[in-house]
């Protein structure tokens, strides 16, 4: 290809880039107003009934329909139609991925989770310069779609975990197992495991206090609160024995994880398990590499990495955890073995950690 090529090329990635960014705030749009679900629950709508249903205005709502038309995310019945005259609708396809929040296709967030990313570029750029982290954004849990809520309440009970033998085992067997969930976030992973498992006590532990104040909440509303509990502290705080240890999609995210990886071995019953799932990365790095390894990578550039860069010992491991690097981290926080495990988990590589 020549040079003349390549730029137009480029040129052109750069403009469906800049329209997909536009796109996913258009869908943030439509996810915090309750637009998509509006019209997947009360059907095809004008601009006028669709801003009725919503409590919005009309001529805000026409614009974000037409767009939402043009990228084909909605249909109308008569694109020549008068613009108040125009009926849109939701295809059916597009339900589970933009409206409904139990469906594990679902994807709205995307346009949330690009939002909160974009907060701090301009903090991030000074990072860059002084090798320190931006910032800390507030996690902002009204009205935030929660990304792995379905996955990890239809996938983390009912089939990633029964896929682990050892650990399956033992969450069903009396007497009753004790987890810990570290990096819990809002719950999600902490009561799948509690709703699997009918026998367990489930601990989450997060250092976010407005995040472990929404697990509460949401390990209340699943009627698992008996047997949840959540703290707002670090690994540190771990004192109970606990028979399996699970970090789902955390690790890479912690400032110190050997540190991490290392009380999670000193809590374990014997026998016991840590159970860690990370991003599913290459095994080396490539360029060019897959759209989910530029996936992964754009999010340690703008997300992952800076989070950790204001601690003076951080790892600064980035979402790239590759699966060299995870089992370094636990050969030195003093584990014997790290099995990578054949469990189907679409973005995610999973790893039982024994000692």
């Amino acid at each position: 290809m020549s040079a003349d090529a390549d730029a137009a090329a480029l040129r052109n990635r750069m403009l469906r880039n800049m329209t997909g960014a536009l796109e996913l705030y258009t869908v943030y749009l439509g996810e915090r107003l309750g637009l998509y679900r509006a019209l997947a629950q009360g059907g095809q709508a004008t601009s006028a009934e669709l801003a009725a249903r919503t409590g919005t205005t009309e001529r805000y709502i026409r614009e974000w329909l037409e767009q939402q038309a043009a990228s084909g995310l909605l249909a109308v019945d008569d694109p020549a139609a008068a613009p108040l005259d125009r009926r849109f609708s939701l295809p059916a396809g597009h339900v589970p991925v933009l409206a409904d929040l139990d469906d594990v296709r679902y994807r709205a967030f995307n346009g949330t989770e690009i939002v909160r990313a974009a907060r701090s570029l301009a903090d991030l750029v000074e990072a860059f310069r002084t090798g320190g982290a931006p910032p800390r954004d507030a996690w902002a849990p009204e009205g935030r779609p929660d990304y792995n809520r379905a996955t990890f309440l239809h996938l983390l009970g009912r089939s990633w975990l029964p896929a682990i033998g050892v650990v399956d085992e033992r969450l069903r067997a009396l007497p009753s197992a004790r987890v810990a969930d570290l990096a819990c976030g809002a719950g999600w992973s902490t009561i799948a495991i509690a709703l699997a498992y009918p026998l367990v006590h489930v601990d989450g532990f997060d250092l976010d206090v407005d995040v472990i104040a929404a697990a509460r909440r949401n390990a209340a509303e699943a009627g698992v609160a008996d047997r949840v509990t959540f703290f707002a502290a670090s690994a540190d705080a771990m004192s109970a024995r606990y028979d399996v240890v699970t970090i789902l999609e955390g690790l890479h995210d912690m400032a110190r994880p050997v540190a991490a990886l290392q009380v999670a071995r000193d809590v374990l019953a014997t026998p016991g398990w840590v159970v860690v799932a990370d991003e599913l990365t290459e095994d080396q790095f490539t360029a060019p590499a897959s759209l989910l390894e530029q996936y992964h990578y754009g999010w340690s550039v703008v997300g992952c990495l800076p989070a950790v860069m204001g601690d003076p010992q951080t790892a600064a491991t980035g979402a790239v955890m590759r699966p060299a690097t995870l089992r370094r981290y636990a050969a030195e926080a003093g584990f014997a073995d790290v099995e990578v495990l054949p469990v189907d988990a679409d973005t995610l590589r999973f790893y039982l950690l024994t000692r």
